[in-house]
């Protein structure tokens, strides 16, 4: 039987943003970044109340359509629960549209607001396990969304043999000598625009070649990252993509030329580098500047948080 919350609970989350794909590991591969949204709400007795501060404002539906109130009523369902009205206010530093994977952000903080309302009452939370499949199911891939439930470093992977796909992830002991600097362009860039300029088919050769890089990779991240350049490297769908951003492909080339392991950040237009030093090469700065990129270092995001009973400011 699913039981109607009363008015009045409370209940907030905070999620980072991510980086997919890494280069080699389309699809798979996945890193919190530490840039967080904010998810506050609220049960009410009917209707339906949406702000949002930041990134986004003034640009994302504020009807039951925006991702954070459908993941909401998508937790809240999971544990057998509903709300027959809800405030629900957004603090959004994630940016929209840059590949730093803002509606897996905004997924993973709905359900977990939603453990933070279930538990009060009486209702046992969504596990790690059970966010990462009710957040893929959104998106199809897990890539990002694990990495904003579990934070760090993460291999995620699907069984579509299943209905729905089983979606599953793992976390990676990120090696502490590397260092990440996201480059975040103003332009914005739309993942399905963008998946459609990757081919049906990939050659054998192709896919041996991303096979042996990705699990190269895994290696740099965690033991080796004198690696991170050779484990980089793509041709599945960063060369595929490149002509839809030019100046994201080539800053990415840029930087690669400097001796920076660099990759496009999910389906870009961010571009994310990946290094051992404390600063780029003045060359990289120079460029991601004149592109306009705001390149700043940033540290490795950590694991969704929820909790309950905070009160919703309006």
């Amino acid at each position: 039987m699913t039981l109607n919350l009363p008015a009045g609970l409370t209940a907030s989350a905070t999620v980072a943003a991510s980086s997919a794909n890494l280069g080699p590991g389309f699809d798979s591969l996945g890193l919190a970044l530490a840039l967080y949204d904010e998810i506050l709400v609220e049960t009410t007795d009917a209707g339906l109340t949406i702000e949002v501060e930041g990134e986004g404002a003034g640009q994302v539906p504020l009807g039951p359509e925006h991702l954070v109130v459908r993941a909401l009523h998508r937790g809240l369902a999971a544990g057998g629960a509903d709300a027959a009205g809800l405030v629900v206010c957004c603090r959004n530093a994630i940016p929209h549209s840059r590949g730093l994977g803002s509606s897996a952000a905004a997924v993973v903080g709905g359900l977990a607001a939603a453990n933070g309302l279930l538990t009060q009452a009486d209702r046992e939370p969504l596990t790690d396990a059970e966010l990462i499949q009710l957040a893929s199911e959104f998106e199809g891939h897990p890539d990002n969304a694990s990495a904003s439930v579990l934070g760090g470093a993460v291999v995620s992977w699907a069984d579509a043999q299943t209905a729905p796909p089983t979606y599953a992830a793992a976390g990676l002991r990120l090696h502490p000598d590397i260092r990440l600097f996201p480059g975040i362009p103003q332009v914005r860039s739309s993942t399905a625009e963008t998946r459609v300029l990757l081919p049906d088919h990939v050659t054998h050769q192709a896919a041996r070649f991303n096979l042996s890089r990705a699990a190269l990779l895994v290696v740099a991240l965690t033991e080796r990252p004198d690696l991170l350049m050779a484990a980089t490297d793509d041709v599945l769908h960063q060369p595929q993509r490149g002509p839809a951003m030019p100046a994201s492909a080539e800053y990415l080339q840029v930087l690669r030329r400097c001796g920076v392991a660099a990759v496009l950040s999910g389906a870009g237009p961010a571009v994310l580098a990946l290094t051992t030093s404390s600063e780029l090469p003045a060359e990289a700065v120079e460029f991601g500047a004149a592109k306009g990129f705001t390149v700043t270092e940033m540290g490795i995001g950590e694991a969704v948080r929820w909790s309950s009973g905070v009160p919703v400011s309006r």
